[in-house]
């Protein structure tokens, strides 16, 4: 239930232009649940939107590294990987990144 609170806070933060707050918000969630893929991709989408894209990149790797057979948090994670590599300049690894999703989006 405290997480919960805590995700519709940030979700509030976010949608107020607060993303600090809201990383602070979610950074508290993870702290509460830190298995939770869910939370680590969000907290990577919030960094993403701070220009704090190699952190962003990271985030979203530990989330699949949490998200065992959910394809679609998988790709959701690999897209927003793709986007941080390409924000820094790594455009063949935001290539990978594109065909990791693809790939995940195909698998059954």
């Amino acid at each position: 239930a405290a997480v919960v609170a805590l995700v519709d806070t940030a979700g509030r933060q976010v949608a107020s232009g607060n993303l600090d707050r809201a990383a602070a918000t979610l950074e508290r969630a993870v702290r509460i649940e830190p298995g939770n893929a869910g939370l680590w991709h969000d907290l990577g989408k919030v960094t993403f939107g701070q220009g704090q894209y190699r952190e962003s990149e990271s985030l979203a790797l530990r989330s699949n590294a949490l998200a065992a057979d959910d394809r679609r948090l998988q790709v959701a994670n690999w897209r927003l990987i793709e986007q941080a590599r390409q924000a820094y300049g790594d455009a063949g690894g935001a290539s990978e990144a594109a065909d990791r999703a693809r790939a995940a989006e195909q698998s059954p």
